[in-house]
């Protein structure tokens, strides 16, 4: 045997044993997070939690999103793709992850906007236009705050809302339960209590598919 063929002998083997490792990781910490949710499944929804579609819908998927995460824009046509698709039968549940700089500002920005009934536009600009505010290590809230005004946000009463105890709150509570929950990375999803890992958007449409199958 050569040298060339031991090398890509070991190089494959190496990659075999890493390959094992990363899905030995991912099944850890998807059994942590289930323990996590049954142990303490209000640390998953909690009442002030801003839901989109039905309430009362057979299937729940939470997001733990960060509105500066380049990710988490991605996924969001995705997730509006499946509420059309399953009107009646899904609610997303989301839930504040403010790991980049500036985030906990734009999560202000998100609430001033829930309390003038003007969420889901203000929502769909931040991610629309987020390259433009979501500068990494620099990020413009003020340019944030007016492509918030721009979609119909009153900012004056607004800023006179940002920083409302129940906001703060929210942070705060958001932030506790995705500690323990082991919330490391935006995305992260839980599909009807259970943790989605290693997820792709065909692989997101699928599983919610499933769970609504399971429900007709």
């Amino acid at each position: 045997m050569n040298r060339r063929a031991v090398l890509l002998g070991t190089s494959a083997a190496a990659l075999a044993v890493f390959g094992g490792g990363a899905w030995y990781l991912r099944q850890q910490e998807e059994a942590a997070a289930a323990a996590a949710v049954t142990q303490n499944p209000e640390a998953l929804v909690r009442p002030n939690s801003p839901i989109l579609g039905p309430a009362e819908a057979p299937v729940t998927l939470v997001e733990f999103f960060d509105p500066s995460c380049e990710a988490c824009r991605a996924f969001h046509p995705v997730i509006e793709d499946l509420r059309q698709q399953y009107p009646t039968q899904l609610r997303i549940v989301l839930r504040y992850t403010p790991f980049h700089e500036g985030s906990d500002e734009a999560v202000r920005i998100l609430e001033a906007a829930r309390r003038q009934d003007k969420f889901e536009p203000v929502l769909d600009a931040l991610f629309e236009k987020q390259p433009e505010w979501a500068i990494h290590g620099a990020p413009d809230l003020d340019r944030a705050w007016r492509i918030a005004g721009a979609v119909g946000l009153d900012l004056e009463r607004a800023q006179s809302d940002r920083l409302h105890p129940d906001t703060t709150a929210i942070l705060n509570q958001d932030v506790a339960d995705l500690q323990e929950l082991g919330v490391r990375a935006t995305p992260t999803f839980f599909l009807n209590g259970r943790p989605l890992t290693n997820l792709n958007f065909d692989a997101l449409r699928a599983a919610v598919g499933h769970a609504v199958a399971e429900t007709s």
